[in-house]
């Protein structure tokens, strides 16, 4: 029985090996496909001028990727000290929480981007539901469902009390729409619209639903606890 239950360790070690394999080919593969755009905005960037860097997309993508080391040292410290703190899922929570940021604040900063006519031309609103996803195209569409879903992935792995498929659309709704009327008020050059609530809410759902099975279990505990 002592040999039996020592049995599962070997495979968790190994999928954990190839879930970080995915992970540097992901990233290497992201970085092949951008390299091009990136190269161009590296030299403004390293010469620390802000016109040509966080304020082009090039830019903000750039300084995400190579905010990617920083970041995971903060999770590495986080976790020590939790730790050693005897804090039960130290791991999961420091990852958590440096997810959130790391993955939403560059997609925020993009939004609030403002355009060539910013202060100018005045704020526009589309209430129409679906009448502008054909305008965005994928690439657009694709950017919408990301805002949120660093924040609807990590969000429940970290905290209880969104820990369920609807508090996490309210959630997302509500900060789409702070987003969108920010927009407006700003007059930032850009579209309020009912669409780009839609599609972050979605996104943000979807990847909470793709970590459902780490949130659940962490509200499941908590709730054992409070309960104990």
């Amino acid at each position: 029985m002592t040999s039996n239950a020592s049995l599962p360790a070997p495979p968790r070690r190994t999928r954990g090996f190839v879930l970080l394999g995915l992970v540097v080919l992901g990233l290497a593969g992201a970085v092949f496909v951008v390299r091009r755009p990136l190269m161009m905005s590296a030299p403004v960037c390293v010469a620390g001028r802000w016109h040509g860097c966080f304020d082009t997309f090039n830019g903000v993508v750039l300084m995400t990727l190579v905010a990617l080391p920083p970041a995971a040292l903060v999770v590495w410290a986080l976790a020590r000290r939790r730790r050693a703190a005897g804090v039960t899922s130290a791991w999961r929570m420091s990852l958590a929480e440096v997810g959130m940021v790391h993955g939403t604040v560059p997609f925020l900063w993009l939004t609030m981007m403002p355009g060539a006519g910013a202060g100018v031309v005045p704020g526009r609103v589309s209430l129409v539901p679906l009448r502008d996803l054909a305008t965005m195209g994928p690439l657009g569409i694709a950017g919408n469902l990301l805002v949120f879903a660093s924040l609807g992935f990590f969000a429940p792995m970290r905290f209880a009390a969104p820990a369920s498929v609807p508090r996490i659309l309210a959630l997302a709704a509500g900060c789409s729409v702070l987003v969108e009327t920010a927009q407006y008020v700003l007059r930032l050059d850009r579209v309020s619209s009912v669409d780009d609530v839609l599609v972050n809410t979605t996104g943000a759902v979807l990847a909470a639903l793709a970590s459902r099975r780490w949130w659940r279990t962490s509200s499941h505990t908590s709730a054992i606890c409070r309960a104990a």
